[in-house]
This record gives C-alpha cells, structure tokens and sequence, in this order.
C-alpha cells in the first residue's frame, strides 16, 4: 500500500462520527459531567473571594468564616464528584469505540481479496491495528474530555474577566489572538512529523512480522545478526523522526505556555495596580489571579492537547484508509443460488484469461478451458509455474479472470454469494496451516458446529487420531503456534481431517501427501480416497499413485491447458505427461 501525503488534520477525526454515534446517550452524559466539572472549578474563584471580603478582611464571626471554608470544601467536594464521573464515563467511551474500531478494521482486512495482500504488509496492518488504535484511544478516552475541559473552564474563565474587568482584559484577548498564528505554523509541521512518524513505526513492524514468520530460514542461512541489523536500522530511523516530531511539539507547546502566561501576566500586573488605587478590593484580586491561572493552564493544556489530536489525526486517517479499502472481489448484490449436489459438484471452465495484479505482463492462465463432471477425479499435472495453484485461487475466487468464467453446479460463482461459493468447497493446501490451538479446535475449524464425535471420526478417517491420543492432553492438546510440536505429516493429516470434517461437495488437494513419509503416505492416501467418494476432487499431485487413478488428468503449461486424457493415453501420446511420468518411474 503506498503511503499517502501526511495532509492529516484534526478534521481527520471526523472519520470516527460512525463509530461515536451508538453512543450519544454516554457522550451526553459525559458532557454533562465535564460541563459540571468545569462549572465548580469556576466557582472555586467566586467563593475565595466572598471568603475573603466576607470572612478575612470584613467584619463577621467565627461560625461565618466557618460557613465560608465550608462553602470552598463543598465546591472542591463538587469538583472531585464531578470529575470523578467524568473520567469513569470518558475513559469507558474510549475504550469501547476504540475497540470497535480495531473490529471494524480487522474485520474489513479479513474480507479483503489475496489481491490486497500484495501489496500491503502483514506488518503494517498490525501496526495500525495496535499503534494508531491505541493513539485514537489516548484521544477519545483522555485527551479530548481533557481538551474540552479546559476549553469550557477557559472560556468561562476569561468570561468572567472580562465580565469584572471588561477593559483591562480585552487588551489581554487581543494579545493571546496574537498567539494563534505561529502557533497553527508549528502545528502543522508537528501534524507531518505525526504522520511520517507513525508510517516509520509501521514498516519496523512490517519487517519484524516478516522475519518471524520466517525464523527457520532466517537462521538456517545464520542471518540472525544481518537481520537484527536491518531492525536496529529502521527503529532508528522511527526514533530520529519521533524524536524530530516530540522537538516540534516541545517548541509548540512552550511558545503557547511562554506567550500565553506574558499576556496574562499584563493582565495580572494591571489587575494588581487596581488595588494599589483602590478601585478593586483584595477579594476582587485573589477572584481574578485565580482566574488568570486558571485560563493559562487550560491554554497551556489546550496547546498539549493540540499535539495529541494532531497525532491521533493521522492515525485515524491511517485507519480509515483501511476501512475505505474495497476488495476486488466481492459478493454481488442479489447472489443466484446454486442446488447442493448428492454426489459432487460439476465445473466448467469456459476461456479462462488470467494475470496476477502485480504481474500484468504476464499471462498465468490462457485461454483454459475444462469440463469436470460430478464425482470425477481430476489430477491437475505439470511443470513449476504452469498454472496449478492459480486455478485452485479461481475456484476459490481469491482472484477473478480478466477473461472467461467458472461455472459452478450451474451458476457462474461470480453470480453466487461468496460465502455460498467457499462453503461448498474443500481444501488441503501444500503447506497445511495450523492454528494456536488445541488438536480438536484445529480440526473444527472446517465444521466450528461438528460434534466431538464427528471430529473424532474424521480424524480418524485421516489417521490423525493414532497421533493426536498420544500427545500430552490428547485430542486438547495445545498445538503451539503454526503447529510448531507437530511434524509436517502430523500438521497434513490435521488439515485433511479439517477438510473432510466439512464433507464439502468439491475437494481441491494441493500436494496433500507431499509432507508425508512412504508409511503415512499409503494411509492418507487411502483416506483421500475415501473421502473422494461421492465428490468431485481436483488434485494438484507429482505423485504417480493419485495420478495414475485419476479419472482424467489435465496436463498444465505457462497456463494452457496442452494435453488432457487418462494416465496409460496420455504416457501413449508420449508428449510432456510422459516426459514427467518418466522420469517420476525412474526416480521411484
């Protein structure tokens, strides 16, 4: 995925009005909390100052001193409450939409073609699913309500100045509008800083997901140290540009707290004077240096927080980017249904063109054409390259033909709903995956409602279960991740068992035995076999044992379809199915 421009403002924010909506009701009670909150620490000034005009400086007794410490203990009483509930309330919002923000986009990523994955980093994904979310979390759950706060207590605080002071404070107004332009200046250098900081976090995660997905090979070639170098280099570079992004923030946040308080201060020295001639009283001055303080804290929290949306700007965007995503592939508006076949689906491959989207000079399939009837046994044979594997990505639909269709049980798969098209298929691929779980949740994964005795059964019927008793805890033994305490026969019979316990009507085996040894071959490969009966079976083999029971054998070269017959017509045609049938006999 190429990066875009770092233009992320805090308008950016707007993407996450979808994800605030269903919860109008706690932001209503939040903004009353925080109005509440902002509303006793006004009145902390007004109550300091009856304290002191009434109970220091002006005649009365000791229980109306009393009454007036009272009266501060209740608004500061207030105040806790208030702010209490506030926090709970905000904290709680940005939990929950953060959260639904992460389903969301992990969501959207899940429905997205093999297309996408091509361009886009595992890695990057990650980072912007935990790095940006956690960002929009800082904003939503703490730095907005905290910005807003002081926003309201600022406000209410130079309203009040003026109110008592019209005069002296406008003159004050005047020189904190002074702060507002070079301010928005090195706000915008910290939002590009914000931006390109985020994408270099990103690519040092995208590199270490695609290193540890590869650890075996990484240290069968001893590259451990080359590896942790390339690391090093690129968290340095994410380092240099935070650090260059923290120094811009540092720099906005003091010229707004150094200004700011130099035009309060005015105010302040002016407010002092007053008393000097007698035209304000001490109460008066301690109300208004309360004030004065209290809006130059909410000025310099207000630029703090500036910082803070600025960054949760870009991560938003960075995530919305994510969810405007839209797949190639897609389900159409009103899907055709297709009958559920009894004894195996039917497929017509009818002109089928096709390029992979990062390669489109290059034709991997051209012009195929098959029929395949119901229950018959396909082996789909040929060189490295030829087109096997893509074929089985068409059926699937991971990708469309730019020329051509796939007629399934009657129906286009095109016109069929996605869901529909994959429930009816099965798949054991060439390099079997295996989840962090336990043996039998790996095997439910093809059926996730199937009975324990149904897993059971096709576990067997897979001769995975001689194995699975043996483990530790059996049948819910923790399998490690990518299966990793099983051996590559054991992790291909737990994909078989998978897909069996699906019992679909079409079955594509991508080198199901190539993991296994000769003795696990001839169990699995009678397994294979029944599970083949009554379902139409593509296979992608080298090994001549399927090959050669076939019931036809298509014969695949740079994606046309070159020879197509059964194992004894086609070793007869002696064209390249005999060539690779040869020299198979002769390394057998």
């Amino acid at each position: 995925m190429s990066t875009p421009k770092p233009t992320a403002s805090p308008q950016s924010l707007s993407g996450l009005l979808p994800f605030v909506k269903p919860y109008k009701g706690r932001i209503a009670l939040a903004g009353l909390f925080l109005l509440l909150a902002a509303g006793a620490t006004l009145a902390f000034p007004w109550a300091l100052r009856q304290l002191i005009d009434q109970g220091l400086t002006g005649p009365g007794s000791a229980e109306r001193l009393a009454g007036q410490f009272m009266q501060l203990f209740g608004v500061a009483a207030s105040l806790a409450l208030f702010s209490a509930a506030r926090f709970y309330t905000v904290t709680w919002l940005g939990e929950r939409i953060t959260a639904d923000v992460r389903n969301a986009v992990y969501g959207h990523v899940l429905e997205q073609s093999p297309a996408f994955f091509e361009t886009t980093q595992t890695g990057e994904v990650l980072s912007r699913l935990s790095n940006d979310t956690t960002l929009v979390q800082t904003v939503v759950g703490s730095s907005l309500s905290m910005g807003l706060r002081n926003l309201v207590m600022g406000t209410g605080a130079l309203l009040m100045l003026v109110w008592n002071h019209p005069m002296l404070m406008l003159q004050v107004i005047g020189l904190l509008v002074l702060v507002v332009w070079p301010s928005m200046t090195l706000g915008r250098r910290v939002r590009k800083l914000s931006r390109a900081s985020q994408d270099r976090v990103a690519d040092a995660s995208a590199l270490a997901a695609e290193v540890l997905n590869a650890i075996p090979v990484v240290q069968s070639y001893t590259a451990e140290q080359r590896e942790a170098t390339r690391f090093v280099d690129s968290t340095e570079q994410a380092v240099k540009t935070s650090l260059r992004r923290a120094l811009a923030r540092s720099v906005l946040v003091g010229f707004i707290i150094l200004a700011s308080s130099a035009a309060l201060l005015w105010g302040l020295y002016q407010g002092t004077m007053a008393v000097r001639d007698g035209s304000m009283s001490a109460g008066e001055l301690g109300q208004t240096v309360v004030y004065v303080i209290l809006l130059a804290s909410a000025f310099a929290v207000l630029g703090e927080v500036y910082g803070d949306l600025l960054r949760a700007a870009g991560a938003t965007e960075r995530l919305m980017e994510l969810l405007g995503t839209r797949s190639v592939v897609s389900s159409p508006d009103h899907p055709k249904q297709a009958a559920w076949p009894q004894s195996g689906s039917s497929v017509s491959l009818q002109s089928l063109d096709f390029h992979y989207p990062s390669r489109p000079q290059t034709l991997a399939l051209a012009g195929l054409s098959g029929e395949i009837h119901p229950g018959q046994t396909v082996a789909v044979v040929g060189p490295s390259g030829a087109g096997k594997t893509t074929l089985f990505g068409l059926l699937l639909r991971f990708y469309d033909p730019q020329a051509g269709r796939i007629v399934l049980d009657g129906v286009a798969i095109n016109e069929m709903s996605l869901h529909g098209l994959r429930e009816r298929i099965g798949i054991v691929p060439q390099e079997p995956v295996i989840f962090s779980g336990s043996a039998i949740d790996n095997i439910r994964y093809g059926k996730p409602e199937a009975s324990d005795d149904e897993v059971l059964a096709a576990a067997k019927a897979a001769f995975a279960d001689e194995f699975i008793v043996q483990l530790p805890q059996g049948y819910d033994t923790f399998l490690g991740e990518k299966g990793v305490r099983l051996s590559g026969g054991q992790r291909q019979r737990i994909a078989i068992a998978r897909a069996m316990l699906k019992n679909p009507p079409l079955l594509l085996l991508d080198e199901a035995t190539s993991a296994l040894d000769a003795h696990s071959e001839r169990m699995v490969q009678a397994a294979l076999e029944k599970a083949m009966q009554g379902r139409t079976t593509l296979v992608i083999a080298h090994r001549l044992a399927t090959v050669q029971q076939a019931d036809v054998i298509w014969v695949l070269d740079h994606g046309q379809m070159v020879e197509q017959g059964t194992h004894a017509e086609l070793v007869a045609k002696g064209g390249l199915y005999a060539s690779l049938a040869a020299l198979q006999f002769n390394q057998a």
